[in-house]
């Protein structure tokens, strides 16, 4: 039995049992196995967020489906299975009690969907490059998201993809970057639990990387393809700053190089948004020779950090700090994009507008 059939099968008798002995075992089947939705063929509403604990509860996904979203991006986190020593039959049992909450199969089986992994799905709490397993659990994420056989992620190391939706003036490119299977180890703080040097320090050695050499590659040649609105996805923050917890701020020459291929490749309309943290924020980065960069970080779908507090120089209001998702709706009519979050009841707990035009 390959690992596809074995983990369609743990997950099978995870809803078998859940549903009870007079469950009718074809439509089990059928949640567990699922079938993929269509791509949508315009983008005015995508539905974002990351940090999912399987063993907790989820009614979240309820204020999700209602919003009927063209598109919801999981940002990382999708499962938690990072315990030390890591086994390969921990992430899949991971995967199968996921698999068995009744809103996310409803929403995998209706709503088209974008999937990257961070530290917790890959398998060590903020892991990268040195990660032993990464590749084995790089082969079950593929699985579990129901990848077909031509996907480019199964035939090469690392999870980074790009899809793009729509009509030129309104086409919508979503860029998933894999933030963890090349990224090099941070330099630890000095200072543990110290405001701002949490839990590590900026380190500007040249070496260091968060994408690798073929990512960052990668990532030049997308930005020049044709797109009105790009979302680059990132597990981990990337803009924002006044913190020490895991970011792309943990290698300063990364940061910029960011913004420089950014700069170079003349691409418009680039929208940031990260998970891993816990909390919902929107932040506004800005630089020279370059547009505003907005960051979004939605955190916490099943377990928020009620109690954060943190100096947020360039963020854009407070914290959310309780379980949510994150809306964007996209009105090409009038040029304008509305975006914030929203909690398990469906109520706004904030939002924002931003002009098009300032991502130019």
């Amino acid at each position: 039995m390959d690992r596809r059939q074995l983990l369609q099968t743990t997950a099978y008798g995870t809803l078998l049992a859940s549903l009870g002995a007079c469950a009718n075992t074809s439509l089990v089947k059928s949640q567990a196995i699922g079938k993929t939705p269509p791509w949508p063929s315009e983008i005015h509403k995508i539905a974002f967020g990351s940090c999912i604990d399987q063993n907790k509860a989820q009614p979240i996904w309820q204020a999700i489906l209602a919003n009927q979203p063209d598109v919801f991006i999981f940002g990382g986190d999708n499962v938690y299975a990072s315990s030390q020593p890591w086994q390969l039959n921990q992430l899949e049992k991971a995967y199968a009690t996921q698999a068995a909450h009744a809103g996310f199969a409803q929403l995998r089986n209706t709503i088209a969907h974008v999937a990257i992994w961070d530290d917790h799905d890959m398998g060590l709490n903020d892991g990268g490059a040195e990660f032993a397993h990464k590749q084995v659990s790089q082969n079950a994420f593929l699985d579990f998201w129901r990848l077909p056989a031509n996907d480019p992620r199964r035939a090469r190391e690392g999870l980074y993809h790009a899809m793009s939706f729509g009509k030129a003036g309104q086409r919508v490119q979503i860029i998933l970057l894999d933030t963890r299977s090349f990224r090099s180890a941070p330099r630890k703080t000095d200072r543990r639990d110290a405001p701002g040097k949490e839990r590590y320090v900026p380190d500007t050695q040249p070496s260091k990387t968060m994408l690798g050499e073929a990512q960052w590659q990668w990532l030049t040649q997308q930005l020049q393809t044709p797109a009105d609105l790009r979302f680059i996805v990132s597990g981990v923050q990337v803009a924002v700053e006044g913190h020490g917890w895991e970011g792309w701020h943990n290698f300063p020459l990364e940061q910029e190089k960011l913004r420089h291929v950014i700069r170079s490749t003349g691409a418009k309309g680039v929208v940031l948004l990260s998970g891993d943290r816990h909390i919902g924020a929107i932040y506004k980065s800005t630089s020279a020779n370059l547009y505003p960069l907005y960051e979004l970080t939605s955190s916490g779908m099943t377990h928020a950090w009620q109690a954060a507090k943190e100096a947020g120089p360039n963020r854009m209001g407070e914290l959310i700090t309780q379980n949510h998702f994150a809306l964007i709706e996209v009105d090409w009519q009038q040029r304008q994009m509305q975006w914030g979050f929203k909690n398990t009841q469906d109520e706004w707990l904030k939002k924002e507008s931003i002009a098009l035009s300032e991502l130019q």
